[in-house]
């Protein structure tokens, strides 16, 4: 009886510091497996660096979320993984792999903390040569 107690209290702990480790909320992605730029827009700071095929620049959050719309709409998705996700301090990140019917991009979006919530504050995209 007491292994299954401390079992189920160590497992519980376990979850507890994993979901707490998450600091990228689940909408981002979700919103990058679906290919919707309007779904990421809540969460774009006021300025954001987007940097797409070595293009860059710093765009206000509509236009940003307008850019990312048009990568989507030439580039349909078909899934989004995140390979790694972190955080530290106020900052947080997350680098996925974006399929698409065009190919597979590398996604990087960092995240800052402000006023207690997290904005995207740049998003990097990158072609993966097969």
């Amino acid at each position: 009886m007491k292994k299954k107690f401390f079992l189920c209290t160590a497992i519980l702990l376990f979850i507890c510091f994993a979901l707490m480790a998450q600091n990228v909320p689940v909408e981002i992605v979700t919103a990058f497996k679906k290919g919707n730029s309007v779904g990421l827009k809540p969460f774009l700071g006021e300025r954001v660096e987007l940097i797409i095929q070595n293009k860059t620049n710093s765009y206000t959050a509509q236009v940003a979320e307008n850019s990312l719309n048009g990568f989507f709409s030439n580039n349909k998705v078909n899934d989004f993984t995140v390979n790694h996700q972190g955080n530290r301090d106020d900052s947080s990140f997350v680098i996925g792999t974006l399929i698409t019917q065009n190919g597979s991009y590398r996604v990087n979006c960092f995240l800052r903390r402000e006023q207690g919530e997290y904005f995207i504050h740049q998003i990097r995209i990158d072609k993966i040569n097969d």
